[in-house]
């Protein structure tokens, strides 16, 4: 699998990312560094344990590495939650809830498709 194709099974925009990061060896390593990002369990944690203001942090952060690195369809998913989190309240509004299932999904959709490309060993340019 190329990474141009790792990059169509996300949902990504490899075309833009090629403008910022113009090698291949250069995403490949920072779509394996992205496995390690924290923002992601954090904001599960937050969410879990109704802190708002940690989730709407981790959700925001995972939304701005996720524009970076050109994983647009988590993006925009995390980009709706941030948004849901955004506005000053206490605990976790029940919309946010139902639309960090789809975070979860994309995320593990990302991922997947990311192990898959590394694990193989010809994540190739």
């Amino acid at each position: 699998m190329t990474i141009e194709e790792c990059y169509q099974q996300l949902g990504g925009d490899y075309a833009a990312l090629k403008k910022r990061l113009p090698s291949d060896s250069l995403i490949k390593r920072f779509i394996t560094k992205f496995l390690d990002d924290r923002s992601f369990p954090d904001l599960c944690h937050a969410i879990q344990e109704g802190q708002r203001e940690e989730a709407f942090r981790a959700a925001h952060t995972l939304k701005g590495v996720c524009t970076n690195l050109g994983f647009d369809q988590l993006g925009a998913s995390a980009s709706k939650l941030t948004e849901l989190l955004r506005p000053v309240g206490s605990g976790i509004p029940e919309e946010a809830v139902f639309m960090m299932n789809e975070v979860k999904h994309d995320y593990e959709m990302t991922v997947s498709a990311i192990r898959t490309c590394l694990d193989l060993e010809n994540c190739s340019e």
